[in-house]
Order: structure tokens, then C-alpha cells, then sequence
């Protein structure tokens, strides 16, 4: 249920920057998901086309790009985009890992008419 929210963030993001920019409606809106952001993109446009009624967004498109996972070894300084979901460098096979990318969920852009 949080798509709710972060729906309605991304409509008071988009409609400032479309109305500032003299838009008469937006026509697909560009997110970054991360695999690990908890964030289901199906729900997002499902509550992008309820919530952007009777907006410059109604009707927009919603195009995401998934954003996998990458980490950084504090052992042996690699960086690596591990497959699945294993927690631990393919480098040297510690653990001792930060995820740099997965996380994420952002506007990465939009296009208006």
C-alpha cells in the first residue's frame, strides 16, 4: 500500500516541473526501481492512472527501469553485481559487503507535450 504514497510523490514532483516548463500534459513519466527497494512498479501504475485524473499526468505512460543489485567489497575493494541474491563478493568470498545500487526508486525523467 505505500505505491499509494510514493505515487502521489511522484505526481507532486512531475506536475510543478511539467507546469513550469509550459507543458499542456506529461506523457510518460521515467522511474529508477531498484530490485531491493521494496517498490512494485504494477502498483505504481495502477495508482498513477487513479490518482493523475484530471492532471497534466492523466494518461501518462509509466516506463521503468530496474535498477540491479551492486555491491562493494570492503575486503578487497570490487565491485560486482552478484546474480540471485547471494550476499557475499564473487572476488574473494567475503562478506564483509555494502550494497551500492538495488535501493532505489527515483524520477529519472519526463516527457511533455
Amino acid at each position: 500500500m505505500h505505491e499509494l504514497a510514493i505515487t502521489e510523490g511522484i505526481l507532486n514532483a512531475v506536475l510543478p516541473a511539467a507546469r513550469s516548463a509550459g507543458a499542456s500534459r506529461i506523457l510518460e513519466i521515467r522511474l529508477k526501481i531498484g530490485v531491493l527497494s521494496g517498490v512494485i512498479p504494477a502498483c505504481i501504475e495502477e495508482y498513477l492512472a487513479i490518482a493523475a485524473r484530471g492532471t497534466l499526468a492523466e494518461g501518462a505512460r509509466l516506463h521503468v527501469e530496474t535498477v540491479p543489485i551492486r555491491l562493494h567489497c570492503n575486503a578487497c575493494g570490487s565491485g560486482s553485481q552478484p546474480e540471485g541474491r547471494k550476499a557475499f563478493c564473487p572476488v574473494c568470498g567475503s562478506r564483509d559487503i555494502r550494497i551500492t545500487a538495488g535501493r532505489e526508486y527515483c524520477i529519472d525523467s519526463i516527457e511533455v507535450e
